[in-house]
């Protein structure tokens, strides 16, 4: 895989991790004050999400990586037999 692939890989496997993290832990908040939208989190923890997807999309991209220079499959061959 060449570096730029790798860097889309690895940032589209950031987003989709990050996506999917939002939505853990969030409680709604109680007490909603007036002006306040009521869905909104009390806490998003929004840096400890960055961090663990980060560390999560980094151990799929080695994953991805591992898959395509192994040549188990080529992307390549698959497109001439169609």
């Amino acid at each position: 895989m060449s570096v730029a692939a790798g860097i889309v890989v690895y940032i589209l496997l950031w987003w989709w991790t990050f996506f999917m993290a939002l939505p853990i832990g969030v409680k709604r908040n109680s007490n909603v004050e007036l002006g306040h939208d009521t869905g909104a989190p009390t806490k998003a923890y929004l840096w400890t999400k960055v961090i663990a997807t980060t560390l999560i999309a980094l151990i799929l991209w080695f994953g991805v990586n591992a898959l395509i220079t192994a040549e188990l499959f080529s992307f390549r061959e698959m497109s001439k037999s169609m």
